[in-house]
Order: C-alpha cells, then structure tokens, then sequence
C-alpha cells in the first residue's frame, strides 16, 4: 500500500471519528505561519520553553514563537530525547500558546509515539492546545540509525490527512539527522539529507530542517537540490561551526533560521557562572554586569510578564 492510499484511509477514519476543533483564529494563524516559509525576508526563531521567554521573544518583534523541547524538558527538569510525558508537554505548549499572540509551532519530537495510529492521536492532542505547526524528526534518542524514510513518510501523510480533515494547514518542518547522528562521510550525508528531504516534501512536509550545518557550500546545496524551504540551525552546542549571520542565509535562499535549545541552555549556563562566581569568590560581577544597564534588565521583565508599568 503506498503512501497516498495511507493517508486517504487515515483520512476516512479521522473525519468519521475526529472531534478536535481547530478555531478560525486558529486557521488564520496557520496561513500566516505558511506564508512567513514563502516571503523573501528568512523566518527568524528564537525558541522558547515557558510563557515568560516566549512573550519575551515576542514583545522583542519577532513574528512566530517556536518552541524547543529541549528546553521546555529541562525546565520541568527531564533530559531530552522524549522523556518528559506527553500531558506535561502539551501543558507547557498551551501555556505558550495561551500567553502569545503570535503564531506557535511546537517541536514535537519523533512525534510521542511508538506507531502511526500513537504519533497521529499525540498530534491531534498537540494540535487541540492552539498551534500551528510542529517540528518532527526522524531519529529516536540520537541513534545513529535514522527511522526508515518511508516509515517516516507514512508519518507525514497521516499528519497532513489528519490537518486536512481538521480544515487547516498545519506547517510540517519535517527535520532529517542526517548530518547529525548518521555517521556517514560529509558526502553521504548531504547525499542523504537531499534524498530523505524531497522525499519527506512529497509526502506533505512544508519546510525541511537540517541540522547541524554551517558552511556555506553546504547550505547553497540542499537550498538548491531540495524542493522546499529549508530550515537552517545556529546553536553553538550543536555541531563545529556556526552558520553563516541571517543576511547571508536569506541569501543563500534559506527560509528559517531557529535557535533550537541554544537560548535555554545559554539561560543555564549563566545561572551556572553567576551560581559559580558566588560561591568561589564571593562576589558577583557576572550577574552585575549581565544586569547592566538596569533598565534594559527591568524592561525584559516587563516584557516577559507583560506589564505596563515598572516597579522596583
């Protein structure tokens, strides 16, 4: 059975038994979201992990909010890679959701599930908090043996059936591990990135992610041989290099640039050094110095919490 006759069976059962309601707010926001994947200015995410840093980011002017589950993990104090359950994820999404105006797409992981018919009940739950679109990846715990392609794109057309029967777009950035749990040559990977992308572009994705890449070689390449946007990632904790800045991805004809869980774990590793600091020297410089200048700090709190008003 291929792909098309997948999904268009999936597609019967869901509307004969579906009863998620997607809002017309919900419907426009998910139009908008499509088309920031299609404008010539590249889509720019900073990924959030609680209502505080995503109103941040979006009082900041930033024009989606996109979260990491990563971060979103460590905030409840779990490691990635699925650990956390499902009910606390989609808590922490809705909270975003609930918290922004923006639009909210969701990094869903391998999808919460261990089967089709378990991933597309996650997503529908998923879908049911407000957002839309999801990161879905095609590796399980970083192993260095990616999910089968195909298997892989049966996920994704049962996604785009299970969207479609709701009556809206969901955005599928379907992100492939090639380059980062394969263990292929440079080669192999690239090889592999384009092939797995425009097959994952086929069965229904609207963006594809790889990750990491930095150089520009690279990326002009899977801009070119693949036939969708690309998402391209800066997070320094992932990968040797860093990529090149915005201006010159969106020349390169990238169309997203995400952050992934470099914010978070920037936010960590500055309690660590101020925690650090204190406790060795008694001092405190770093927290001094990152407060400085104190409005600029006092404003980000106001941005977060969204008040109108400072207050000591």
């Amino acid at each position: 059975m291929d792909n098309s006759m997948r999904s268009w069976i999936y597609l019967y059962k869901t509307i004969e038994n579906n009863k998620t309601m997607v809002t017309n707010i919900q419907k426009e926001k998910a139009e908008m979201f499509l088309k920031f994947h299609q404008d010539k200015e590249i889509l720019v995410l900073l990924n959030s992990w609680d209502i505080g840093s995503s109103k941040l980011i979006e009082a900041c002017g930033y024009r989606a909010i996109a979260t990491t589950s990563m971060g979103i993990a460590a905030s409840l104090g779990y490691p990635d890679c699925q650990v956390i359950q499902l009910p606390e994820m989609i808590e922490a999404i809705t909270g975003i959701v609930n918290g922004v105006q923006a639009p909210v797409t969701a990094d869903i992981e391998a999808g919460y599930g261990n089967n089709l018919d378990e991933i597309t009940d996650s997503v529908k739950k998923i879908i049911a908090t407000g957002i839309v679109g999801i990161n879905i990846e095609d590796s399980i715990d970083l192993n260095p043996v990616l999910i089968d392609e195909m298997e892989f794109c049966e996920r994704i057309a049962a996604i785009r059936a299970l969207s479609d029967s709701l009556g809206f777009h969901l955005v599928i950035n379907a992100r492939t591990d090639s380059f980062y749990t394969a263990p292929g040559t440079e080669r192999e990977n690239l090889f592999e990135s384009i092939k797995r992308g425009n097959k994952y572009r086929e069965a229904g994705a609207d963006c594809i992610f790889i990750q990491p890449v930095w150089e520009k070689e690279t990326i002009s390449t899977l801009v070119k041989e693949i036939n969708a946007p690309i998402n391209i990632l800066s997070n320094p904790g992932i990968g040797a290099g860093i990529p090149p800045s915005v201006r010159e991805l969106q020349d390169l004809g990238v169309a997203r640039l995400s952050l992934g869980s470099g914010l978070m774990k920037a936010t960590l590793a500055l309690i660590k050094k101020v925690a650090d600091e204190l406790s060795e020297n008694g001092t405190y410089t770093i927290l001094s110095d990152t407060l400085t200048p104190l409005p600029d700090a006092a404003l980000a709190y106001k941005m977060a919490t969204g008040l109108s008003i400072s207050k000591g």
